[in-house]
C-alpha cells in the first residue's frame, strides 16, 4: 500500500522532521527504519530544489511528505509536482481553509489543481497515469496548531479530502499565550478535544513528539501519524551525550 492508504488503514506511522537540506542524512533516516519523512518547507531550510533532491533520494524507499510553508495553491501545486507521498498544511484555522488546500491539491473535478508536467509524471512521459491516480494516492493532512482551529476541528475533519488531523503542541501553546507550555492545562484540554472528536469521527490522528517518552504515550493515546523529533535535533541530541559520556569517563 502507498504512504496514503496506510494512513488511511490507521497504521502506526512513525516519522521524524527533516530540516536540512541534506539528501545525505535524509537517506540516513530512511535508512534506520522511519515508516514516512516529515520535510518542513515552514521552519525548516528547505526550498523546492532540496523538496527534489531529497525525493529523488528516498522517496521510492521512505516516503516523503511536505509540510509546504503557506497554504497556497501555487505553493501546493509546486510541491506536489515534485511527486511526494503528501502535504501538511499549517494554520488550518477553518474549515474553509481546509477545503481551500483540499481544491488545490486535487485534480478536476474533484478539485482545482493545475496540471504540470514535474517529476510526480516523470516529466510528461506517465501523464495520464499520474492524473488518473493521483487524487486517490496523495495525502492531505492539517494541521491543528491554534485554539481557533480547535474551537472549528468538528468542521474541519468533516471537510471531503482532508485524510489526517495534526497537531502542532508548540504553536497550539502559543495561541494561549504559553509558548512552549504544553503541559498547561488549557493546551493540554485543547489536545484532548481534538483527539476525541478526530476519533469519533474515524480520522487518522497525528502529534509532533519531541521526544521517545511523549511519543510512546501519544500512540498509547491513539495517534497514529507520530512524528518524533527531527533531523537536527537527533544531532544535536548525539552529540551532546557523545562529549558528556566523554567527559564523564574522563572525571572518573
Amino acid at each position: 500500500m502507498n504512504f496514503r492508504a496506510r494512513l488511511l488503514d490507521h497504521e502506526r506511522l512513525i516519522g521524524t522532521l527533516i530540516t536540512l537540506p541534506l539528501p545525505a542524512i535524509v537517506e540516513m533516516c530512511a535508512d534506520a527504519g522511519f515508516d514516512w519523512l516529515f520535510l518542513d518547507m515552514e521552519h525548516g531550510a528547505l526550498d523546492l530544489h532540496d523538496v527534489q533532491r531529497i525525493a529523488q533520494a528516498v522517496n521510492d524507499h521512505c516516503p516523503c511528505v511536505v509540510r509546504v510553508p503557506i497554504n497556497d495553491r501555487m505553493w501546493i501545486g509546486k510541491v506536489l509536482d515534485l511527486e511526494v507521498a503528501g502535504i501538511i498544511l499549517p494554520q488550518v484555522n477553518r474549515a474553509e481553509d481546509a477545503q481551500r488546500a483540499v481544491f488545490a491539491a486535487k485534480y478536476p473535478p474533484q478539485g482545482g489543481r493545475g496540471v504540470g508536467v514535474g517529476r510526480a509524471s516523470r516529466y510528461g512521459a506517465n501523464l495520464s497515469n499520474y492524473l488518473q491516480n493521483a487524487n486517490d494516492e496523495i495525502a492531505i493532512i492539517a494541521q491543528i496548531e491554534h485554539r481557533d482551529a480547535v474551537e472549528n476541528v468538528q468542521a474541519i475533519a468533516n471537510v471531503a479530502g482532508v485524510d489526517a488531523l495534526m497537531i502542532g503542541p508548540f504553536d497550539l501553546s502559543g495561541s494561549f499565550g504559553k509558548p512552549g507550555q504544553i503541559d498547561a492545562p488549557e493546551v493540554q484540554a485543547a489536545i484532548a478535544r481534538v483527539r476525541e472528536i478526530g476519533i469519533a469521527r474515524k480520522i487518522s490522528m497525528s502529534l509532533f513528539c519531541p521526544d521517545v517518552v511523549s511519543a510512546q504515550r501519544a500512540l498509547k493515546d491513539g495517534f497514529t501519524l507520530v512524528p518524533i523529533a527531527s533531523d537536527n535535533l537527533m544531532f544535536v541530541r548525539a552529540a551532546s551525550n557523545t562529549i558528556q559520556m566523554l567527559r564523564d569517563g574522563e572525571a572518573r
